[in-house]
């Protein structure tokens, strides 16, 4: 059956045909008034369309449009927000430079908003607000995802309480998304070869403020059955679905932005899905500015910037050498790389031929910026991939860190918004960098601050019994199970959430680890305490989705079935509400497994105080004025003896402090030092956690100077890539004839802090010159195991030479006292290397 499609859209009044343009932009999701126009349109219409501002617009009748139009109220306050909306988009920003070259930031996930369900979880969480934080701070960025025809699953339990899913098709044509089209009003399309196939694929854009986020979609008619499926879903299908996506993503999201007419000069993989996009750049170089391979790299490599998520090495995508062979040849066409060259990128050790491909070490490998998301991650970061640059010293390996933050008006309630307005003043809204604003925190009074969370706490509860409500009919339950859930959970009881991904190391059940005590806790007469839960399970795991099901066993029983609440398919939604109107944010991951998270950041800045192991973010973020920390930090080789351990210390903490603390109120009924807590944490959480201090630190750090590395890099038809290629080529061609042949011991005797110690060196370059080199003193403080640690670098000088073997000297301060170590090391050195650390070039003495 031959079917011809078209789309029939909204007939607007001429007063409404704003409110058109403000659906289809995301700045919506982030404003308040404006969101209040759609609502204003049909609550229940607003509702049934999922909050989708388009999709409320076309279910919405032509005779209530038409009503509104002639409504001085309504059409007072679209024109207000229309107003507010032109001013952000044409007005100044923090970013004053040129937006000719694009920072082109790739991602598989993208949570903007409920509306555009193409996000799983906190890796695309932190990309919505990357995205929106960037659009309010106007840096020349832009998106590049994939346009999954399902998204990710949707959550319902069974009777037993055991996770089920389901995958609802989306419907592009009516949310904020718009098919990207050339003059001539024909679909924009690109070509990517995978494997023995050509695969088209169709760009959406969605706009985020001033900027946009491009979507491919392969889901058209150019496309076979198999190739269509390729942006099916999220995170779903076989190991060579998901191999395809990346191609799609990294090779495609870099022709698409081609197509558009966008320069990705600058590329941003965040986590190594995207990793793909460096075989592209290097197959661009070599085609159309006829450089080597070796030149490519060095070309790119200034201007790659790479955020690794995963605290993990099994967490880390990685493919099998069948899998990634079936590929590689259509990955490699036209790049100049041998199969050899091509698997040696995506291994740790390249000489192992059995050795997955791993997307990480292929993104490290090709980045001069590499980052994990909060300093314990940066450690361990460090530590995970030191084996790329072998014999390099962990702390020393080019991997830094900047920690996750949040998009404050994103997650921020409108209660506790206007306040900060209130007392903040305009510069809170306008100046969005000057995080001193939450040193504010102080003009807020008690009462007020009290009070606006009280409304929060209300509504989450009216929420959740809705929420409980409809999920038991779900279920078929009917009678008294049914009657009890109008009347779960209470407004004026201690509120305690668990919202994240029930994986097993986030130890969802860790609660439930001694019945007798935390029943107490609950069935308390005068302090008692009530939990929501809300999360999925992968799909595939089984033990996630026990937990899960241990979790809505134990909320069964009748003397807690009113106090305990499973919230499912928890989604952005569903965290606006917890994340606003709980009392208590619990986290309770294995350490160190948590790379940084993200929601606890969002409790913080409304309000909600945080109850965590000291992982990730809050390994950084904890003291004693802001909230409370289970454990101190301490890791564990036996699993089970660390659950009973942080089990115990989280019940004293519940027992001893949190309780007693919310629950102590004074004459006019306000826990005083709950608030003095609730200000604390948003005054330190706001400032040290936000998204504009992290979009600041990548942009000072990473953006600003590769956007200076690739036009440095592209003058002159890449004049400085060759020079630093040949440069490597030949150190690495006369690296085996470098060595410390001897290294000085001047008398150390009667040494005193101020002293200077001389050491003279002599060192082999064979062909290399010392302005190929820099050869260092590597000192400092010596630990019990003879290691040198916090160690200090001192450069010294050529002093004369015979043969190629060179005499260098250099000198020592002695500030500190104390038993102490030095060494001496050379490691290559060129004027536009990033950094000196390139694999395998260092000599020890």
């Amino acid at each position: 059956m031959n079917v011809i499609r078209y789309t029939v859209n909204p007939r607007l009044p001429r007063s409404l045909q704003p409110l058109s343009e403000l659906a289809h932009n995301l700045w919506v999701s982030w404003n308040y008034d404006a969101v209040a126009l759609f609502t204003r349109l049909d609550y229940d219409t607003w509702i049934e369309s999922r909050q989708n501002p388009v999709q409320t617009l076309a279910m919405v009748s032509q005779g209530r449009l038409k009503q509104l139009a002639s409504d001085d109220s309504y059409r007072a306050a679209l024109e207000s927000v229309y107003e507010n909306f032109k001013k952000y988009r044409d007005g100044e920003t923090w970013y004053k430079g040129s937006s000719k070259d694009a920072v082109a930031y790739f991602s598989m996930e993208y949570g903007l908003d409920v509306s555009l369900p193409i996000y799983s979880g906190g890796l695309g969480m932190l990309s919505g607000d990357h995205m929106k934080t960037a659009s309010d701070l106007g840096l020349p960025l832009v998106g590049v995802g994939l346009l999954y025809r399902q998204g990710y699953f949707q959550q319902y339990l069974n009777a037993d309480g055991f996770q089920q899913e389901s995958y609802p098709e989306n419907d592009w044509y009516n949310m904020p998304v718009r098919r990207c089209r050339d003059k001539k009003g024909q679909d924009v399309k690109i070509t990517v070869r995978i494997g023995a196939s050509q695969v088209i694929a169709r760009i959406w854009q969605v706009k985020v403020g001033r900027i946009a986020l491009y979507l491919l979609d392969t889901n058209i008619e150019d496309n076979s059955e198999e190739q269509r499926t390729i942006t099916a879903s999220l995170y779903g299908g076989t190991r060579d679905t998901r191999i395809r996506q990346e191609i799609l993503l990294g090779i495609g999201g870099i022709r698409a932005l081609r197509a558009l007419g966008i320069n990705p000069a600058v590329t941003h993989m965040n986590e190594g899905h995207s990793a793909f996009l460096g075989i592209e750049r290097i197959r661009e170089l070599v085609e159309h500015e006829r450089l080597t391979v070796h030149q490519a790299i060095e070309a790119l490599k200034p201007t790659n910037i790479f955020t690794t998520h995963t605290p993990v090495p099994a967490g880390n995508e990685r493919f099998a050498v069948d899998l990634i062979n079936t590929y590689a040849d259509s990955l490699i066409a036209g790049t100049g790389l041998t199969r050899e060259q091509f698997m040696a990128l995506g291994r740790e050790n390249p000489s192992d031929h059995l050795e997955h491909f791993c997307m990480t070490v292929l993104a490290l490998k090709l980045s001069a910026y590499n980052n994990g998301v909060s300093r314990l991650h940066g450690q361990i970061s460090r530590r995970m991939w030191n084996a790329i640059w072998p014999g390099l010293p962990q702390h020393e390996v080019p991997i830094s860190s900047v920690t996750n933050g949040v998009h404050v008006r994103t997650h921020v309630a409108q209660d506790i918004i206007d306040l900060l307005d209130r007392y903040f003043g305009p510069r809170f809204a306008h100046e969005p960098t000057n995080l001193e604003m939450w040193n504010r925190m102080d003009r807020i009074t008690d009462e007020e601050l009290w009070r606006a969370h009280e409304r929060c706490k209300s509504r989450l509860v009216v929420f959740a019994r809705e929420r409980l409500q409809a999920q038991l009919e779900h279920r078929g339950v009917i009678g008294n199970h049914l009657s009890q859930a109008r009347e779960a959970l209470s407004p004026t009881t201690l509120t305690i959430s668990f919202a994240r991904r029930f994986a097993t190391y986030k130890r969802g059940a860790l609660l439930f680890r001694d019945s007798e005590r935390l029943m107490k806790l609950f069935l308390d007469p005068e302090r008692p305490i009530q939990l929501i839960f809300a999360g999925k399970a992968h799909p595939h795991d089984l033990p996630g989705k026990n937990l899960i099901k241990e979790i809505v066993h134990f909320a069964n029983q009748p003397e807690v079935r009113s106090k305990i609440v499973f919230l499912e398919n928890y989604d952005i939604s569903i965290a606006r509400y917890l994340v606003s109107g709980s009392d208590l944010w619990l986290n309770t991951p294995r350490r160190p497994l948590e790379a940084s998270g993200t929601s606890g950041m969002k409790a913080a800045i409304n309000g909600v105080l945080n109850c965590s192991v000291l992982d990730g973010w809050w390994a950084e973020a904890y003291t004693p004025e802001i909230g409370w920390a289970i454990g101190n930090g301490e890791e564990y080789e036996d699993a089970e003896m660390q659950d009973e351990i942080e089990s115990k210390a989280l019940y004293d903490l519940l027992e001893r402090e949190i309780v007693p603390t919310f629950y102590t109120r004074g004459q006019d009924g306000l826990p005083r030092d709950w608030i003095a807590l609730m200000k604390a944490s948003m005054r330190e959480i706001g400032q040290r956690f936000s998204s504009y201090r992290m979009l600041v630190e990548y942009a000072e750090n990473f953006y600003f100077p590769a956007l200076e590395n690739y036009a440095r890099i592209a003058d002159d038809h890449y004049a400085r890539a060759r020079q630093v290629s040949a440069f490597l080529e030949h150190v690495q061609h006369n690296w085996g004839s470098v060595h410390v042949r001897e290294v000085a011991r001047p008398d150390t005797a009667g040494l005193h802090v101020g002293d200077t110690m001389t050491v003279d060196a002599t060192v082999k370059l064979g062909a290399l010159k010392p302005e190929d080199v820099e050869v260092e003193l590597y000192y400092g403080k010596m630990s019990s195991r003879t290691e040198i640690i916090n160690p200090q670098r001192s450069p010294m000088e050529a002093i004369d030479h015979l043969d190629g073997v060179w005499n260098y000297r250099g000198r020592i301060s002695c500030d500190t006292a104390g038993r102490q170590g030095y060494t001496v090391r050379v490691i290559p050195r060129h004027t536009h290397l990033v950094h000196p650390f390139q694999p395998g070039l260092i000599a020890w003495a």
